[in-house]
């Protein structure tokens, strides 16, 4: 019998193939059909601190939908022309499969089955991440291994379902899982009490354990069970549209690496005799007419978000609403993991 998972693999897949069809018979590309709407469609979560959350105001803010506001800039220059449409983990892919969406910035984890069977592809990692624990302190544990019979919260269409059960496989432990369609539901029910634990991303459960009631009732267990590559996702149809996403991912890592920043990016693609800064701002290349963009779509992205490492410590640093470590998610340079090929 198939697991959950794998059923809903399975369905996926069969979306996936009729919607690659139908995009490959429309003859336009996913640039062409952006520029003909006026503003790019960017799927994103349904709130999730630092990453992609709504203000009073119902603006989109976060590090995900940093990327969506750079694509904007790099095509329209003008970061607003972005409009998003939020997903749960279980929707998520068939939005992007049908194309209801242009591209997925939404915590979602770049696994084999995803980008081989599904019709789509990962682009980039934009945060290194891995799958945590969430519980309250006075269940006394402090390991995963003491959660052996315990009930643990998840959300459906995720690779934490999956990741939970292949570790109590190869420890030997049992977990109840219990699962739940949307974040909300999920986050809902732990702190409730229906389930002893709550498990996702170790980014995510920082942000969701300032927004329980009582944060200080609840500890997150010092433990990563998985490895969690992030980054946005494009259907597998369009190559040039893969490219640009890909490489606007790449531009905010190198402008960082370069010390290109949101200000001193205009002056810079004027005056300096960096080959590498005057390649990557257009001075002397024309990757950006390779792309289908304008030569300074990198000067306008920086001017929109600023780098890799401005936007995430806008969105992630100690004055954030979900203040994290950079850790892995640093520089290649400063002992991380961030790399991005040269724009040469």
């Amino acid at each position: 019998m198939k697991t959950p998972f794998l059923r809903l693999a399975a369905g996926l897949a069969l979306v996936a193939a009729s919607a690659v069809s139908a995009f490959a018979q429309s003859g336009q590309s996913t640039l062409d059909r952006i520029k003909a709407r006026g503003h790019i469609v960017c799927g994103t979560s349904e709130g999730v601190p630092g990453f992609s959350l709504q203000d009073n105001k119902g603006i989109w803010n976060g590090f995900d939908t940093d990327v969506c506001r750079a694509l904007a800039a790099a095509i329209f220059n003008d970061q607003d022309k972005a409009q998003y449409l939020s997903l749960s983990s279980k929707n998520r892919l068939v939005a992007l499969q049908s194309g209801e969406i242009d591209v997925l910035a939404r915590t979602t984890t770049w696994t084999l089955s995803r980008d081989i069977g599904q019709g789509l592809s990962f682009t980039a990692v934009n945060y290194y991440d891995g799958q945590g624990f969430i519980l309250r302190k006075k269940l006394g544990v402090n390991t995963v291994k003491e959660l052996n019979g315990a009930s643990v919260c998840v959300a459906q269409g995720t690779t934490t379902e999956l990741n939970l059960a292949d570790y109590g496989r190869t420890h030997n432990i049992k977990f109840e899982t219990v699962a739940f369609a949307t974040l909300e539901e999920t986050v809902a029910a732990y702190e409730a009490g229906r389930c002893d634990a709550y498990t996702t991303d170790l980014s995510s459960l920082a942000g969701t354990r300032n927004k329980l009631q009582k944060p200080d009732e609840h500890i997150l267990l010092q433990e990563v069970i998985s490895k969690e590559p992030l980054g946005p996702w494009v259907r597998k149809n369009d190559t040039g549209w893969f490219d640009i996403v890909r490489w606007t991912v790449f531009a905010l890592i190198n402008a960082e690496e370069l010390g290109v920043t949101q200000a001193n990016v205009e002056e810079l693609a004027k005056s300096s005799q960096n080959p590498e800064v005057r390649r990557m701002l257009g001075a002397e290349s024309k990757f950006g007419e390779s792309l289908g963009l304008t030569n300074d779509w990198v000067v306008r992205i920086i001017k929109a978000v600023g780098n890799y490492g401005e936007s995430f410590e806008r969105h992630f640093g100690p004055q954030s609403r979900n203040p994290l470590p950079r850790g892995a998610n640093k520089l290649w340079s400063q002992g991380g993991l961030q790399y991005a090929p040269p724009i040469r």
